[in-house]
């Protein structure tokens, strides 16, 4: 809409055009002016489509909203927030009160751990955990006052393949909302509304942006009135990510189909040729058929294996150090979905919280590397983890 009333202080408007930009203009203003209290309430109930304060909403932000909305096939326009535990915090939080359960995947993010063993229990939301690649065990899991599932598809950073068709059948059964955190897959390679799920989550950050440049999440739900209820907690939370990462993001989405493309074919080379070699323990990547879930996963993600390959070394901090320092050209980082590739140790990153009791039952030693495949020459990659993986044999 354009301003037609200007400002004692801002007299100027930006000059009328002809022509449009090409670009998605960025729109960093905080606030939104109004002719009249009666425009601001029909703003407010619906009568009239506008923005009043960015933390209720802004463009940039409905730009990046529509277009994984677009990609996840929802129908109701998602919430943007500041990061992706934002987005699961805000499902979390926002949805749940003192005396719901929430079961969740044993093998969820770290933070996701964290947020479900000591955030939620202060607020009087129960919590437990159990084996999302077995129904029957999560079957067993479920109690009188569970609310809500939350899993991952591929679990972060084992890499281990959801029984996703059983619990969301088990979850329709007994009346529970499922809720899928969707950043590892992607929708290239996962519709979790077409399996059942009830709730959708992205972090953003990661494979959708792509340049480690920007901090945003992303949550859908089917049912209007849930999204209602985790927008409101957004906005009063302050949850909302910002138009400058927003306008970064949406810059990065338009080459993901390329780069999704591009780094998995690169993952599946990297992860045959680490299982070749002397000194790797043992590799983990869903499109093999050593893998624990190749068959369901296979079908799971439509004969796609994502560009995620955790392999294992000898269990010690010694040989993790040296194959770090050898890994020449490989950003040493605790993120994913980066153009280039990034090697992450989750024992001292995203699983450090845990004990090594814990982080063993989930089969992360010191010797645990998750690799998330950029788009470097195939070839030059594979040679740099040879000698690295070299390297931590002479320790």
């Amino acid at each position: 809409m354009k301003n037609n009333r200007t400002s004692l202080v801002r007299p100027d408007t930006l000059p009328d055009s002809a022509s449009y930009p090409v670009v998605t203009p960025l729109q960093p203003a905080v606030v939104y002016g109004s002719d009249t209290p009666d425009m601001l309430d029909a703003q407010y109930e619906g009568g009239l489509s506008g923005y009043t304060y960015s933390r209720e909403g802004h463009p940039n932000g409905d730009v990046v909203a529509a277009r994984i909305d677009r990609m996840e096939g929802a129908t109701h326009l998602g919430v943007v927030t500041s990061s992706g535990m934002a987005a699961v915090s805000a499902v979390l939080i926002g949805l749940m009160t003192s005396g719901d359960h929430v079961l969740g995947g044993n093998q969820l993010y770290g933070r996701s751990l964290r947020l479900m063993a000591e955030d939620l229990p202060r607020l009087g939301i129960e919590t437990s955990l159990a084996d999302p690649t077995d129904a029957v065990a999560f079957a067993a899991a479920i109690q009188p006052n569970t609310k809500l599932i939350l899993l991952e598809a591929v679990s972060n950073p084992t890499l281990r393949v959801a029984d996703l068709k059983g619990i969301a059948k088990l979850a329709k059964e007994k009346g529970i909302l499922l809720a899928i955190d969707n950043t590892f897959t992607t929708p290239h390679a996962l519709k979790p509304y077409d399996l059942g799920a009830d709730i959708i989550i992205h972090s953003v950050t990661k494979l959708l942006a792509g340049h480690s440049d920007v901090m945003l999440g992303y949550v859908s739900a089917k049912d209007p009135a849930l999204l209602d209820r985790i927008r409101i907690f957004t906005v009063t939370t302050g949850m909302v990510g910002s138009p400058f990462d927003c306008w970064l993001a949406e810059r990065g989405m338009l080459s993901f189909d390329l780069r999704y493309a591009r780094t998995q074919e690169t993952a599946a080379k990297l992860a045959d040729h680490l299982a070749q070699l002397s000194g790797v323990i043992r590799v983990l990547y869903p499109g093999r058929e050593d893998h624990p879930e190749h068959a369901r996963a296979m079908q799971l993600l439509g004969g796609q294996g994502c560009n995620m390959v955790s392999f294992e070394i000898a269990p010690t901090r010694a040989a993790a150090n040296a194959l770090a320092r050898a890994a020449e050209g490989i950003q040493f980082a605790p993120t994913l979905g980066d153009i280039g590739t990034t090697l992450s140790h989750p024992a001292s990153s995203s699983h450090r919280a845990l004990t090594p009791e814990r982080r063993a039952a989930l089969g992360i030693s010191e010797g645990f590397f998750r690799v998330s495949v950029g788009l470097e020459d195939p070839d030059a990659l594979c040679e740099v983890f040879s000698r690295a993986v070299a390297a931590s044999t002479e320790v």
